[in-house]
């Protein structure tokens, strides 16, 4: 009884609610890699020291050491390159995915996946222009769309704007380290 008792108070504590789908993963591809008729995904192996490297620059560390890169093309030329990232925030986990450019610019930036008490707030930052504010940034740029929905959404809708930039530097933070090496 102990048990069951311990996991419904922690329940409670946590207060992480069910994850719904707000863009099914085949729609964000096509959206992201607009062109492409053909799509290859390439899982990269971290080694300890790549994993390490990335928790230190970006505070991620990906579920099993894996990064599962999708790249698009359009007959032999590649129209860019996708990653879906997971960020764990106290309300449950997000999806957002990312898509790149052939030139490694920020394409474009879909959150897929929310929580059933973080969707308002997921909804409310996007329709404020969030997802707007990532185009064109480079690995190596910082993501700012928390700031710049300051004064236009509510406090909740930047909190999770701040989760999204999040998932938006560890995106930039892993194409521009292992993407390069992995595409050849």
């Amino acid at each position: 009884m102990k048990p069951l008792m311990l996991l419904a108070v922690l329940a409670t504590v946590l207060h992480i609610t069910p994850v719904v789908v707000l863009v099914k993963r085949p729609d964000a591809v096509q959206a992201l890699l607009p062109g492409a008729d053909a799509y290859l995904a390439r899982e990269v192996h971290l080694s300890n020291l790549d994993a390490h490297r990335l928790h230190q620059v970006v505070d991620w560390s990906p579920e099993d050491g894996v990064l599962t890169l999708y790249t698009g093309k359009a007959g032999a030329t590649t129209v860019g390159a996708l990653e879906f990232v997971r960020v764990d925030s106290p309300h449950g986990p997000i999806e957002v995915a990312v898509g790149f450019t052939p030139q490694g610019a920020v394409r474009g930036v879909i959150v897929t996946k929310a929580t059933v008490e973080t969707k308002p707030w997921v909804l409310e930052a996007v329709a404020g222009g969030l997802t707007n504010q990532y185009r064109e940034l480079k690995p190596g740029e910082a993501p700012r769309g928390a700031a710049a929905l300051t004064g236009h959404a509510g406090s909740l809708a930047q909190f999770i704007a701040g989760e999204v930039d999040k998932g938006v530097a560890r995106a930039l933070a892993a194409y521009g380290t292992f993407y390069r090496s992995a595409k050849t």
